[in-house]
């Protein structure tokens, strides 16, 4: 039915181009592009091996040059680009897609790179430049945020009259047998969790200290994990788009090794996003000569350097065991009139991810969603012109594609939600 562009080629990345290259009737001609061409290379071949699909086209792209994108939107002219790039990266996406006029999706929304800080404004600034163009954007459509939206609107178009409890619960029990990893890009990921919490209660934004309110929490096949609470994208558009929530709030697992480990991270400064100043060695840095090896300053992010030296998260999936399990617990007044609690989720096997696709269950979650939002566009089911997050789709045709594009999800009725 349609021509895709995926940009980037990490985690998330490979698992779409798994699930789109298994879904052949929908995406007829499949591109992938990245700073590395090899990579992508790479990834098109492993796609092919694995799904058959024959044709992949690949290309080099910097996804921060939109001159650059520009030239390769129109070169190919895709039906739908999916950014799966670094969040940095998704306004000048979208500033390529309105000039080449292509439609436009992504799994998370905007964040500076000079500024530990997100939100949907600078996004949703293109409301009006996307719907004058007559092109879709689609913000958001990972699991959280994603799902988890998908999952809200399916509450209230089937079970409740008003929303009026919300939060958004994401366990990882999974165990990749590192002292430590993130699950995803490294600099993403530390930035989010190192960030001060913020949650919607009675029509404000009430901010907490970084991890600082947490309890244990009971995750179906999993038990009970400790919980924290953060800032997460998703609870921004949320309570707009349903009103009548009175709190919304997200909680994400961790284990202690990982704080204990993070803590570190901080305390040393490593955390920091501000560049600092290195002298580097010039040539030789053999022991040997190393004192009289000349030297020059640069700048770095500490960081940055970090990741570098991290276990990168595509490379976690061998050896990773366990599930994750992230839904939504809701309270509110049914359609009969009386209060009810609902729990929806789904539980995902990181060695049934790996196994599938390569990729640990993380990516696997992520990956997954993003293929089933561009199949949604492509097949005429959420095609609206303007800038949307989705829950502002019809949310049944989503939730039939995860049951059978595996993430199956699951509904509890009436039970204590612990929150």
């Amino acid at each position: 039915m349609g021509k895709v562009l995926i940009i980037g080629a990490g985690g998330v990345a490979t698992v779409a181009a798994h699930k789109i290259a298994q879904n052949p009737e929908v995406f007829t001609e499949i591109m992938i592009a990245s700073r590395t061409k090899a990579k992508c290379d790479r990834l098109a071949a492993d796609v092919e091996a694995r799904t058959g699909y024959k044709g992949i086209r690949t290309a080099h792209v910097d996804a921060d040059d939109v001159a650059q994108l520009v030239a390769l939107f129109n070169d190919y002219r895709p039906d739908i680009v999916v950014n799966l790039a670094l969040p940095y990266q998704d306004l000048t996406i979208m500033e390529a897609c309105l000039q080449t006029g292509c439609n436009y999706l992504d799994t998370a929304n905007y964040e500076p790179k000079d500024e530990a800080h997100f939100e949907y404004s600078w996004q949703w600034a293109y409301r009006e430049r996307f719907e004058k163009a007559g092109l879709t954007a689609i913000l958001g459509c990972g699991f959280d945020p994603g799902v988890t939206s998908i999952f809200t609107a399916y509450a209230a178009k089937h079970h409740f009259s008003e929303l009026q409890y919300l939060d958004i619960v994401d366990c990882n029990a999974g165990d990749h047998h590192k002292a430590f990893a993130t699950n995803f890009n490294p600099e993403i990921n530390i930035r989010e969790i190192t960030q001060k919490g913020l949650y919607w209660e009675d029509g404000k934004w009430v901010e907490t200290e970084p991890l600082e309110i947490h309890k244990d929490l009971t995750y179906p096949e999993i038990g009970p994990r400790d919980s924290y609470l953060l800032h997460h994208e998703e609870i921004e558009s949320l309570v707009i788009n349903y009103p009548t929530i009175r709190r919304a709030r997200f909680w994400m697992t961790f284990g202690q090794q990982y704080l204990k480990h993070l803590e570190v991270i901080q305390n040393i400064g490593m955390s920091r996003i501000d560049e600092i100043e290195y002298e580097a060695p010039l040539a030789d840095t053999s022991t040997s000569k190393l004192l009289n090896t000349p030297t020059v300053k640069v700048k770095i992010v500490p960081l940055q350097f970090l990741k570098a030296v991290l276990p990168n998260p595509q490379d976690l999936g061998e050896n990773y065991e366990g599930q994750t399990s992230i839904g939504c617990r809701i309270r509110g007044i049914g359609n009969d009139g009386k209060e009810h609690t609902y729990y929806v989720y789904n539980n995902c096997s990181h060695r049934a991810a790996y196994e599938e696709t390569g990729m640990q269950g993380v990516s696997y979650t992520t990956g997954v969603p993003a293929m089933i939002g561009a199949m949604m566009f492509l097949t005429g089911q959420w095609v609206k012109p303007g800038v949307h997050n989705v829950e502002e789709f019809d949310p049944d045709p989503f939730m039939e594609q995860l049951n059978k594009q595996g993430l199956p999800w699951h509904e509890l009725h009436d039970i204590d939600l612990e929150l």
